[in-house]
């Protein structure tokens, strides 16, 4: 009989060898991220809408300072964030992938180092943000680059890993075509590296990165739940320009984010967002630097300095 059904799980339903049939053309595809800050704390946003069209009013704001560490600590898992202490929250995070390695991995892959996975899943907590590097990845284990290639994509069907791809032109040939490895969720990243507020708090060089993933996952949750899909790419040169995120909205427009972790910002800190600007042309809708600091400001021609707190509060 016709009917409908809602079939959940964490992992991706097409890799599932117990499923029969395709399903193809009576299927809808949902995916349902962890919780971004703005549904934890009851908020609307409008980032989107003002980062491709009316742009961020001229304003200041209180730094987030130590709140947005246990942000980035805290990640986005209903779960885990009913647990108050860190502690408790990042041992519900290692059980978490204990229960999806040993049973969804196990399910869909004949894997043989099953012990690997939340090795290298720890590994990769390390490199996020990073260019991916197989090598790199491969050191600690003995195993070949092509089966770290296989368990890199397991850990994408499971929602653990992502790869971010780069964004392309033919009107720039000197771009870097590698894509970035970024945790599915930095309160899942900081579980893996043993990294709790305060230790975040003292090691700036890993804050750096996993603030990226945290904006970076910020932003997917918020276009997810817009009706025109919104593709997600990384842009760098081999001059160093770089942007940290690209937005592409259809074949109409394209808008840039660059993540920093400090308090400040300079002009400096938008030259890969003009290199963007300058290669989209008519199709560049707008730029921003997000950074942790207390001034909404426009730098000219649609590109701004912009509070990461605008991400769930509307400046």
């Amino acid at each position: 009989m016709p009917g409908r059904f809602v079939l959940t799980g964490s992992a991706n339903v097409l890799v599932l060898p117990g499923l029969a049939e395709s399903l193809a053309g009576r299927m809808g595809l949902l995916r349902l991220h962890p919780l971004a800050q703005c549904e934890l704390h009851c908020k609307v946003s409008r980032f989107l809408d003002q980062l491709f069209g009316s742009g961020f009013p001229t304003r200041s704001v209180p730094r987030l300072g130590e709140a947005l560490v246990n942000r980035v600590v805290g990640g986005g898992y209903p779960a885990a964030l009913t647990r108050p202490r860190s502690h408790r929250r990042a041992a519900w995070y290692r059980d978490y992938i204990e229960t999806l390695v040993q049973r969804d991995v196990r399910a869909f892959s004949r894997i043989r180092s099953l012990e690997a996975l939340p090795r290298l899943l720890a590994l990769a907590a390390g490199h996020t943000a990073q260019l991916i590097n197989l090598s790199d990845l491969s050191v600690p284990f003995q195993l070949t680059r092509p089966t770290i290639q296989e368990y890199v994509t397991l850990l994408e069907r499971v929602f653990l890993l992502e790869r971010l791809p780069p964004w392309h032109t033919n009107r720039l040939s000197r771009l870097v075509k590698t894509p970035k490895l970024h945790m599915a969720d930095t309160g899942l990243a900081c579980a893996m590296l043993g990294i709790d507020e305060q230790s975040l708090r003292d090691n700036r060089l890993a804050f750096g990165p996993l603030l990226e993933t945290f904006v970076l996952q910020e932003v997917r949750r918020l276009a997810s739940w817009r009706p025109e899909s919104i593709s997600f790419f990384h842009f760098r040169d081999r001059d160093g320009a770089e942007v940290d995120i690209v937005l592409e909205r259809g074949a109409a427009s394209v808008a840039g984010l660059e993540v920093k972790a400090s308090a400040t910002v300079n002009a400096a800190d938008f030259r890969g967002l003009r290199k963007l600007r300058e290669a989209t042309g008519p199709r560049f809708a707008g730029g921003a630097v997000l950074y942790d600091g207390e001034t909404c400001a426009s730098f000219g021609d649609g590109l701004y300095a912009v509070p990461i707190r605008a991400l769930w509060e509307n400046l």
